[in-house]
């Protein structure tokens, strides 16, 4: 028991932003598994590599901020992994459309 008083009273406790914001950008990384499933089409590319970008941010703030943020961190590394996928199939799906036949 006073493991757990001591993680609610911690400064990225439950009590905190530290806490809640990571846990609320977990929604990040859900939208993404759901447009697993999409067709490669279906995928903004452009969308995609700026939540690249921002999960790559996010992840530098979570280590560098004191005190040291590690659930933020895991939430945009889970986040970076599903968008790098993501923009992997987009590009693939780039390629496969592409029209060689002017040349």
């Amino acid at each position: 028991m006073p493991s757990f008083r001591a993680f609610l009273n911690s400064p990225v406790g439950p009590k905190t932003t530290h806490f809640w914001g990571p846990v609320a950008n977990f929604g990040f990384v859900a939208a993404g598994l759901a447009d697993v499933k999409k067709p490669a089409d279906m995928i903004s590319g452009r969308m995609t590599a700026v939540l690249c970008v921002y999960s790559l941010l996010c992840m530098r703030f979570g280590y560098m901020v004191r005190p040291r943020n590690y659930l933020l961190m895991g939430c945009h590394a889970a986040n970076e992994s599903v968008q790098l996928y993501l923009l992997s199939r987009w590009a693939m799906g780039q390629r496969k459309t592409v029209d060689y036949s002017n040349e």
